[in-house]
């Protein structure tokens, strides 16, 4: 009997070249639109700009739309847990957002770095491993809404349907459509693409989820979610090849010390909330759960917060060196 059930999680090869295609394309995918909430925050901060951002909510409104047609169709029958909103959610989205801001990218960031060749972001996900090793007492998951049922999922379905309408709309219009598909905005739409094609070949999978699978031995299919995560990064150094933006950087000390410990807190938080911000935005956004929004929006305010405190030091700390120069050239 254990013979089989082993045999029974072994994909065929079919299934395993369009987990991994999808893998190494939503790497890709991330590393063309720089996909990062950091980047996001800080846009919105200094420029009052939204893009990132709406990029990202975008590519949930697309997960939740595509996976609420598969399911419709019979071809997705998994119901990703819920959770209870608790003071851990609270605590798990700060110490995500202050690992990000620690790290100088959130998980989707370190995977676009990676992919430019900055090599002391490979740090991050170590970092994020271990973690996810730290004993931290995880609430219980509880069955919750497929995609696209009840009145939840009408609302992402009628926001898909004018989605899908506009871009196909600009589509048609653009004068060049490799080009129009190509722009980083367009193709973080990839990312909803590739993840709901996974969802469909290897079932739920975030690459921090995998990592935290590992750290705890708890995943059945452990061996494909590793190969899906080496593609993923695979897929974002080809992307970046492909971009020219392959640089190459030799990893210096100090660096892969604050990658490690962004990691680590992020790895620590999303044990706690659980879910790090790519399974928030790719899964639990799209399903709107309230644990989710939560943890995600107290991420982002307290990335916003660390920012905004360091810029203020920085700049005293500026204007005293100033001052104490200005002293000493004019006793």
């Amino acid at each position: 009997l254990d013979c089989e059930r082993r045999h029974a999680m072994i994909p065929s090869p079919g299934i395993l070249a369009v987990a991994l295609v999808s893998a190494a394309l939503m790497g890709l995918a991330i590393q063309r639109g720089a996909t990062c909430m950091v980047a996001a925050v800080d846009e919105a901060i200094s420029e009052r700009r939204f893009g990132r951002a709406a990029a990202l909510a975008e590519a949930a409104i697309w997960v939740g739309g595509l996976a609420a047609i598969a399911a419709a169709a019979g071809w997705l029958h998994m119901t990703p847990a819920a959770y209870a909103v608790t003071g851990w959610t609270v605590a798990g989205g700060v110490l995500l957002g202050v690992g990000a801001w620690v790290n100088r990218s959130c998980v989707f960031g370190a995977v676009a770095r990676i992919g430019a060749g900055q090599w002391a972001w490979l740090a991050t996900p170590v970092g994020f491993f271990l973690g996810c090793l730290i004993p931290v007492e995880a609430p219980m998951g509880h069955t919750g809404s497929s995609f696209g049922a009840g009145p939840d999922g009408v609302i992402i379905m009628v926001l898909f349907a004018l989605l899908a309408i506009w871009r196909l709309i600009q589509a048609i219009s653009a004068r060049h459509i490799g080009r129009h598909l190509w722009h980083p905005h367009r193709a973080t739409l990839l990312i909803a693409v590739t993840f709901v094609t996974t969802l469909l070949s290897a079932g739920y999978w975030a690459y921090t989820d995998a990592l935290a699978a590992l750290a705890r031995s708890m995943d059945a299919m452990l061996s494909l979610r590793v190969m899906m995560v080496a593609a993923l990064f695979g897929g974002a150094v080809a992307g970046g090849a492909i971009a020219g933006k392959l640089r190459r950087e030799r990893p210096r000390g100090p660096d892969v010390l604050r990658c490690l410990a962004g990691g680590a807190l992020m790895g620590t938080g999303a044990s706690l909330v659980p879910g790090s911000n790519d399974g928030l935005i790719l899964i639990g956004m799209p399903l709107l759960r309230p644990y989710a929004w939560l943890a995600f929006a107290t991420m982002c305010a307290t990335i916003a917060a660390a920012m905004l405190v360091s810029r203020r030091l920085a700049a005293r700390r500026a204007a005293d060196s100033s001052h104490f120069d200005h002293e000493r050239a004019d006793p």
